[in-house]
């Protein structure tokens, strides 16, 4: 919450942009580059996906979503680490088994999943999104063995072999008496094995949204998962002190006290230095032979497969980025259109247009 307070303020530092044609001037403040920061992963974003480019594999891709029922909330917030990473293990497993398996596929996939623990209203609700190719390379690694187009397993197999996989975990992380209890109410035996009989009897959610029709398809839908946490600036309506007011779902609004919004929020700060996006099977980064024994046989097996769209990688310079991403040239002069923006230190008299930095306690 610090460093979202001081980004883009005097207390990071900053410089004055003044132009050589006109009189504009304004100053410009340093950002924090906090992961969570809503202001300062547009430019990571762009990055991180152009180096993905050249791993995507030319072929369809599946979406799958793998959700944690309610009833879990409440131990997932106290052992978020573990749930987080659990998360991952379950629902790469078992797409890597129903691939594996020779009654469905017989082939090792390439998975990417992105970890998503938000409702359009901020609330916690725990789900991986999940990237499958649509096919694997066989164990011999002489062919690529496809899926077809509009389906990919079972949502119900699916669900059922993901709820088998976590709940097997999570016993066994009971009874080693790793897992923080208190406030769940499930200290007591009686409790936890309760809620097994419940969470057994249910059935858990494993959604398989319409597949994706090529590869620029997955791009746009990576952009808007990988570098964003809970809600996005555009979102927000209206602040006061009364309440903050922010877009939904389906052109609705909601409005909440500025306490439970800021509250909201940091339930999906993540723990310190894990790691969101992951990827698993032909994308792990350990199976750089097989993924490109997998293209091959794609190129040579596969005429109909996706071509991935050429690429242009981004400039190394920030400056270059942001232009080549959006059009805006930073050093242009907002004002005349024709001067260019010279940087110079902030001084003394450009301190009345400095917001003051907010006070830390020693």
């Amino acid at each position: 919450m610090h460093d979202i307070e001081i980004c883009r303020t005097a207390a990071l530092g900053g410089h004055m942009d003044q132009c050589d044609s006109c009189d504009y001037k304004a100053p410009a403040y340093n950002s924090c580059r906090n992961r969570h920061c809503p202001k300062c992963q547009a430019l990571a974003q762009a990055a991180w996906l152009d180096r993905q480019i050249a791993r995507i594999l030319p072929t369809h891709s599946f979406h799958i979503v793998f959700t944690l029922p309610s009833e879990l909330r409440a131990l997932a917030q106290r052992n978020r680490r573990w749930f987080f990473n659990r998360l991952f293990q379950a629902a790469s497993e078992t797409l890597l088994t129903l691939g594996l398996d020779k009654k469905r596929l017989g082939a090792l996939l390439g998975i990417t999943i992105v970890l998503h623990t938000w409702t359009r209203e901020l609330r916690f609700h725990l789900h991986v999104h999940c990237i499958i190719t649509g096919g694997g390379l066989s164990p011999e690694g002489d062919r690529w063995v496809p899926l077809p187009r509009d389906y990919a397993f079972p949502v119900k197999v699916l669900a059922k072999l993901f709820r088998g996989k976590f709940m097997a975990a999570l016993t066994t992380v009971y009874q080693d008496g790793a897992l923080h209890l208190e406030g769940t109410g499930l200290e007591s035996e009686t409790a936890f094995q309760n809620l097994k009989a419940t969470l057994y009897k249910k059935d858990w959610i494993a959604y398989a949204k319409p597949p994706f029709g090529g590869v620029k398809d997955v791009y746009a839908y990576l952009g808007r998962y990988t570098h964003r946490v809970a809600i996005s600036n555009y979102r927000l309506q209206a602040i006061d002190e009364k309440g903050v007011r922010f877009a939904t779902k389906h052109g609705k609004t909601v409005t909440i006290p500025p306490d439970e919004f800021i509250s909201r929020f940091l339930q999906h700060i993540l723990p310190k230095g894990f790691v969101k996006i992951r990827h698993y099977g032909l994308m792990a980064s350990g199976a750089k032979a097989k993924l490109e024994a997998a293209r091959k046989q794609l190129e040579l097996n596969a005429p109909d497969s996706v071509a991935p769209e050429s690429n242009n990688p981004l400039p190394s310079v920030w400056s270059e980025q942001l232009l080549a991403l959006t059009g805006i040239d930073p050093f242009r002069c907002p004002r005349c259109k024709i001067g260019t923006l010279v940087r110079r230190p902030l001084l003394i008299t450009d301190l009345p247009l400095v917001r003051p930095p907010p006070e830390v306690a020693a």
